[in-house]
């Protein structure tokens, strides 16, 4: 089964789009620790990225708090399918931190977990691990580099008001 791809511009560089040709299976940024390389079984293709195309633009105005897209997580372990659904449930322009999360998922004391899984999450910005903050509110790593993490976390700030 081929891998649709196409990249999109944004305010905080080019991003990864990955499809199976009906849900969005992957979102990663320029740059990203841990992204995926396109290969033989990739196919560019436009058409299957409209609506995450518009909805991303919306975000990046300030004009977006959910996203409604179809997802398809593929991979994972078990428990971090429990972390990125988790995340799925941060309410838009707040945070909680990696202790909290791991309390949230029935782990206490798995904040490192939670924290490696985080870092492992398909589809950024629409599964938001970038609402995931250290102790204190101290914004730690970042798959797509701290600076962008800052960036998001300002932008949905900002969009509340």
């Amino acid at each position: 089964m081929p891998i649709y791809y196409c990249t999109h511009p944004s305010p905080i560089g080019g991003l990864l789009l990955t499809s199976d040709g009906e849900s969005l299976t992957g979102l990663y940024m320029e740059g990203h620790l841990r992204g995926p390389v396109p290969g033989e079984s990739w196919v560019w293709a436009g058409a299957p990225f409209d609506a995450t195309r518009a909805q991303l633009d919306t975000y990046f105005a300030g004009k977006r708090r959910h996203f409604e897209l179809p997802l398809r997580v593929t991979g994972g372990t078990p428990f971090q399918r429990r972390v990125w659904d988790a995340l799925r449930a941060i309410p838009f322009g707040e945070t909680t931190s990696y202790a909290r999360l791991a309390e949230t998922i029935g782990r206490p004391g798995a904040a490192r977990a939670v924290g490696s899984a985080n870092a492992r999450n398909p589809i950024s910005i629409i599964v938001p691990c970038h609402r995931v903050v250290g102790a204190g509110g101290a914004l730690t790593g970042y798959g797509g580099g701290v600076e962008r993490k800052r960036a998001l976390l300002r932008l949905e700030a900002d969009a509340r008001g």
